[in-house]
C-alpha cells in the first residue's frame, strides 16, 4: 500500500510531461509505466516524432522543446559527430524525412531520466516499471486508489491518491474507474461531422504497429525464419492493396490509390534540407529514409557500419482488430498477429523484395533488438497505438472545429478555454473497421480545457490521447507534441486545484479562476494561441 498527492498512470509522454509539471509545482508524484522505458510512442513504441512543419520555431510548449534540444545536445556531447552535422543548427541524426528530429529511442530515454532525475532524488517523484493497472476504489464521483499489478511476478501494490492522471497508452483507468468513455467511430449523427461513420462502430479503430529497427550489412546474411503466419499474410487483400501488404506497392494516404515504394539501404550521403519535411507529399514514398534514426554519414567514419532505419511504414498496420473494448485473450490474439505481420514484412524483405539489380532479397538486413531495448523477439517492446479510448468530455472537439476543407480561410475555431496548440493533418490509417485512409486538410488548432475534463468524475484528469476528441479528430491531435501539452497541462491543472481545494470544472466555469489558470501556463512556457503566419 502507498498514499501520494498525484498518480500519473502510464510513462509515456504524456505522463512524463504531467509528472514534471506536477513535481515542478512541488506536489509528490507517483509515475507508473508498464515497460522499463519511460518516453512511449518515441521509445518503447519506437516512433520517431510526428511534428508540424514550425516546429522548430513555435508551436509546442518549452518543456517539450527542451525535450528536443538536450536529445541534440546528447548527441553533441557523447556521439562523434561528422563536421557538417555538428555544425547543423537543427541537428536531425537520422536525416529522416518524418521529423527535422530523427534519433534513436535510447537517447530519448536517457534524456527523459535526466529531466526527472532531480525530482527522484529529491523523494518528489517516484517511478514505478512494469506495472498495470487492473482496479479502481471509487467513491461517487471520486476515485480513491488505483491497484496496479506487475504482470511477471503477480504482485499488486494499492495506491491512495488525492489526484489522477490517466496517462496510459488506450485510457485504461477509464473503464476501471467506471469514467464515461467512448471507442471507436461516432456516428455522423452523433457528431455531425462529414467524415464520420453513418452509425457508431465502437470496435472500429486506427490500426496498431509493432514497430522496428533494422540496419543493412552488404554481403551478410541474416535472415530470420519464417514466420507461422507468413503465406496468410503474403495472401491477404484489401482494397488500394493489390498486391497486399507484403509489396512495395501501397494506397497513397491522400487518394487511396495503389503507388509505388522505393526501398534501396544505406544510399549515398545527400544534402537534406530540414525545410522539406511535411511540405514535399513524395517524401513518405522512399521508405529507407523516411523515418532513419542514424544517418552513418552524419558521423564519424567507421562509427556505424550501416545507417539504422526505424520500419513503422503502411506494410506493418496490422487492422485485423482493435486491442481494447474486447476480452484479453483477443488483445493478446491481435498483438501476436501484429507482431507476426511485422516479421513477415522483415522476411519478405529480406527474401523477396525486388532489388534495383533485378535479384530479389536483401539478405544483409538485420533487425537491430538492440536498438529498441533487447526485446526477445527483436520489435518493439510495446505496440505503436495510434486510438485510444476518450473520455465523454465537457466539450469535444468535432471536425467542423479544425478540418480545412470546413474552416476555409477562418482557421480552426478559437476556444476562450485554450491551453495549448497543435498542428497535423487529420491522418486516419486504413481501420479495424474497413475503412481506408481518412486523410484531411487541417487548420493549425487550440486544445480547449473543456477536452481535458471528465463529465462527472472529479479527480481523474486524461494525459494524452484520451482527451474529448472523436475517432475523426483524434488523428489530429494525437501526436506527440499535443500529447506532451496535453500531460503538461493536467499537471498544472491538479496543482492548481490542489493549491485552493477546487475542482478542475469550476476552473473552466469561472472566468477569473479560468483566467489565472491560463495566466500560469503561459508562464510555463505553453503557447495557447498560433501567431499570424505570412503565406499560409
Amino acid at each position: 500500500m502507498m498514499r501520494t498527492q498525484v498518480l500519473v498512470v502510464g510513462g509515456g509522454l504524456g505522463g512524463v510531461a504531467a509528472a514534471l509539471a506536477a513535481a515542478d509545482s512541488g506536489l509528490e508524484v507517483v509515475l507508473t509505466e508498464p515497460t522499463d522505458w519511460l518516453g512511449g510512442v518515441l521509445t518503447s513504441q519506437a516512433v520517431p516524432p510526428d511534428e508540424h512543419v514550425w516546429i522548430e520555431q513555435f508551436g509546442c510548449t518549452w518543456t517539450y522543446r527542451r525535450l528536443r534540444d538536450e536529445i541534440r545536445t546528447f548527441y553533441r556531447r557523447f556521439y562523434p559527430l561528422a563536421d557538417s552535422a555538428r555544425r547543423e543548427r537543427h541537428l536531425n541524426p537520422g536525416g529522416g524525412h518524418v521529423s527535422a528530429l530523427c534519433c534513436e529511442p535510447r537517447v530519448v530515454v536517457a534524456v527523459i531520466d535526466a529531466l526527472l532525475a532531480p525530482h527522484r532524488s529529491a523523494g518528489r517523484l517516484r517511478v514505478l516499471a512494469g506495472v498495470a493497472p487492473v482496479g479502481a476504489d471509487v467513491d461517487r464521483d471520486r476515485v480513491s486508489a488505483v491497484e496496479l499489478r506487475d504482470p511477471v511476478s503477480g504482485d499488486d501494490i494499492v495506491i491512495y491518491v488525492d489526484w489522477i492522471i490517466d496517462a496510459t497508452e488506450t485510457g485504461d483507468l477509464l473503464p476501471l474507474a467506471g469514467v464515461e468513455h467512448v471507442t471507436g467511430a461516432e456516428s455522423r449523427e452523433a457528431t455531425g461531422e462529414p467524415s464520420a461513420a453513418p452509425e457508431h462502430q465502437p470496435l472500429n479503430m486506427q490500426p496498431i504497429s509493432m514497430c522496428f529497427a533494422m540496419d543493412h550489412i552488404a554481403g551478410a546474411d541474416f535472415r530470420i525464419d519464417r514466420p507461422e503466419r507468413y503465406e496468410t499474410c503474403r495472401a491477404e487483400r484489401r482494397a488500394g492493396w493489390p498486391e497486399g501488404q507484403l509489396s512495395l506497392l501501397a494506397p497513397d494516404p491522400r487518394t487511396n490509390a495503389p503507388v509505388p515504394r522505393t526501398f534501396v539501404p544505406n544510399p549515398p550521403a545527400r544534402a537534406e534540407r530540414t525545410d522539406e519535411i511535411h511540405r514535399n507529399v513524395d517524401l513518405d514514398k522512399d521508405l529507407w529514409l523516411f523515418r532513419r534514426i542514424a544517418d552513418r554519414h552524419r558521423f564519424a567514419p567507421g562509427t556505424y557500419a550501416s545507417d539504422i532505419t526505424l520500419v513503422n511504414w503502411p506494410q506493418i498496420d496490422y487492422w485485423g482488430g482493435p486491442i481494447l473494448g474486447v476480452p484479453d485473450e483477443e488483445v493478446r490474439t491481435h498483438l501476436e498477429r501484429a507482431r507476426q505481420l511485422s516479421l513477415s514484412w522483415l522476411y519478405w524483405l529480406q527474401h523477396e523484395a525486388p532489388r534495383p539489380d533485378g535479384g530479389h532479397g536483401w539478405p544483409g538486413l538485420r533487425l537491430r533488438g538492440d536498438v529498441v531495448g533487447d526485446t526477445p523477439d527483436g520489435l518493439a517492446k510495446a505496440a505503436y497505438v495510434r486510438e485510444s479510448r476518450r473520455i465523454r468530455a465537457e466539450y469535444t472537439v468535432v471536425e467542423q472545429d479544425i478540418a480545412l476543407e470546413v474552416r476555409g480561410a477562418a482557421g480552426a475555431k478559437p476556444y476562450g478555454d485554450t491551453v495549448g496548440i497543435g498542428s497535423y493533418r487529420i491522418d486516419l490509417h486504413p481501420s479495424t473497421g474497413g475503412d481506408p485512409y481518412i486523410d484531411l486538410g487541417c487548420c493549425p488548432f487550440q486544445i480547449p480545457l473543456g477536452a481535458l475534463l471528465p463529465v462527472r468524475v472529479d479527480n481523474l484528469l486524461p494525459g494524452g490521447k484520451n482527451i474529448g476528441t472523436t475517432h475523426i479528430t483524434n488523428g489530429a491531435y494525437r501526436l506527440p507534441p499535443v500529447e506532451w501539452n496535453v500531460g503538461e497541462v493536467a499537471g498544472h491543472l491538479v496543482a492548481f486545484c490542489a493549491g485552493d481545494a477546487l475542482l478542475p470544472r469550476q476552473v473552466r466555469a469561472t472566468p477569473a479562476l479560468l483566467e489565472r489558470f491560463q495566466r500560469r501556463l503561459d508562464a510555463a512556457g505553453i503557447e495557447r494561441a498560433w501567431p499570424v503566419i505570412a503565406g499560409y
